[in-house]
């Protein structure tokens, strides 16, 4: 019995298939499966019912996940007692983020790493906040950092900005500082974000409570695109303040008012609540040193 068998083990079963149990610990699937048989010929015992879709434990694996836990917690405490070091971090940790976090300090975070801890690569995915925490929820990614609250208890988070959001238009649309009422979300187009994102629940939510009538919406999944189509005085949409303050000074887009302010947005660093790998851990302390919404967007800068 060795401890890589036990991880395997823990890992499949708590994530319930063999294949994301794989991608978590960065192994091939056939490496997975074959750690998990040798520990059960070492055991006379099958710990997983193999007939089932999903990797569903038998009554001696259920009898063992709490004690190869305990033994991977006794191995952590031990590496942790030692100090860390910089090849202690290496492998790859899979990142999600949104189009706002990759295009300001994600880069930054990036080289730090690569400076810091040269055996450790980070493998950012960009996508809407509700699928990569979803993801986060499977394993299939292993911390993420996505836009609104956090409420999965599947999931432990950390708060990491607090964002202004205003409305924006193209000057050709509406002039410069218009107020906007009823009237004008019925009469203009919303550019937005689908459902699955963290952005459009915040905006959903506020459009209720003000008992906001939009007229049209326009969904598009790129912040890029949003902006574009923005200017292109295809509609109205709400942006990060800081993000757009260059194109709001180049005269691209005109800030707009609200009778009802926008909420600001909170952002969220996540990552499943029973992984205490200290891979996890380090990234999770980088992540709150470096994120930093207020940094120019890479392709406009100031």
């Amino acid at each position: 019995m060795t401890l890589k068998q036990l991880e395997a083990f823990y890992w499949a079963a708590k994530l319930g298939t063999f294949a994301i149990a794989a991608q978590r610990l960065h192994v091939t699937q056939s490496s997975l499966s074959k750690r998990i048989a040798e520990l059960e010929s070492d055991l006379g015992q099958q710990l997983f019912d193999r007939t089932a879709r999903r990797s569903m434990l038998t009554a001696a694996g259920e009898k063992l996940l709490d004690k190869a836990a305990a033994m991977l917690d006794l191995e952590r405490e031990i590496r942790a007692d030692s100090g860390p070091s910089r090849d202690e971090l290496q492998g790859a940790c899979r990142v999600g983020i949104t189009e706002l976090t990759a295009t300001t300090w994600f880069p930054s975070l990036v080289a730090r790493v690569e400076r810091d801890f040269p055996l450790l690569t980070l493998e950012p995915q960009v996508g809407l906040s509700r699928l990569i925490e979803n993801d986060v929820v499977r394993g299939e990614l292993d911390v993420a950092i996505l836009a609104g609250p956090v409420n999965r208890p599947e999931l432990r988070g950390r708060a990491v900005a607090d964002i202004e959001f205003i409305w924006t238009s193209a000057p050709v649309r509406l002039p410069h500082r218009t107020v906007l009422q009823t009237e004008h979300f019925e009469a203009h187009p919303v550019i937005n974000n689908p459902h699955d994102s963290g952005l459009s629940a915040t905006f959903e939510s506020w459009a209720n409570t003000h008992r906001i009538r939009i007229g049209k919406t326009i969904q598009c999944n790129s912040r890029a695109a949003i902006i574009a189509l923005t200017i292109a005085g295809v509609g109205i949409s709400f942006q990060p303040r800081r993000y757009v303050q260059p194109l709001l000074e180049r005269g691209l887009l005109v800030p707009l008012e609200s009778a009802a302010p926008l909420p600001r947005q909170p952002y969220n660093l996540v990552w499943r609540a029973d992984d205490d790998r200290r891979i996890v851990e380090a990234i999770v302390a980088l992540v709150q040193e470096e994120a930093d919404f207020d940094a120019d967007n890479l392709f406009w800068g100031n």
